[in-house]
């Protein structure tokens, strides 16, 4: 594939993680996916022979990656450091975006998780992997990596809090009672 067709099939899975993040699976159609990607439609199953569930799957893949880069690459010296500036870095996402975005995977995991097995399983994984980076990270600061699950579900919660809410503040409770159970 030549420069262009990897431009093309890079912005049809950006214009796919957009839709999903804000509208989940139903506002990922395909005619809103090349709109957004002002890709043209014949690109969709040249590069995605495996049709919209290809497409959302390496979306959400990438997505998944950059929020494991996130946990794994965020700085510090000690693990209340390393939460705040964790949840710090998910309120700014969020709140540069009107709240218009929060988990990147949560949204689809909830709307396709119990109809579409291919899909929930991409979901478990991605969860899996933020936990294992978790878990890693947690480890490299003198902490037990066990506690990484109900992190990462407590810091999920609160995205979500925050989101409706439009409001940091259950991001910032939540790194508090981590702080606190550990």
């Amino acid at each position: 594939m030549g420069r262009k067709g990897d431009d093309t099939k890079a912005r049809m899975i950006a214009a796919t993680g957009e839709l999903l993040e804000t509208g989940g699976y139903s506002a990922a159609g395909l005619n809103q996916i090349v709109a957004a990607s002002g890709a043209p439609r014949g690109s969709l199953y040249f590069h995605f022979p495996g049709g919209k569930d290809q497409l959302i799957t390496e979306s959400a893949r990438q997505a998944g990656q950059f929020v494991e880069l996130v946990i794994a690459g965020t700085e510090a010296d000690d693990v209340d450091g390393y939460l705040d500036r964790l949840v710090t870095a998910f309120g700014d996402r969020m709140e540069a975006s009107q709240w218009q975005k929060g988990c990147p995977i949560a949204t689809l995991a909830l709307d396709v998780s119990a109809s579409n097995e291919t899909i929930q399983r991409v979901c478990a994984e991605i969860y899996d992997g933020w936990e294992r980076a978790l878990a890693t990270r947690l480890e490299s600061l003198g902490r037990d990596g066990i506690h990484a699950g109900p992190i990462l579900a407590l810091v999920e919660g609160a995205m979500l809090l925050a989101r409706v809410h439009r409001s940091r503040e259950p991001l910032r409770r939540a790194g508090e009672a981590v702080k606190a159970l550990l």
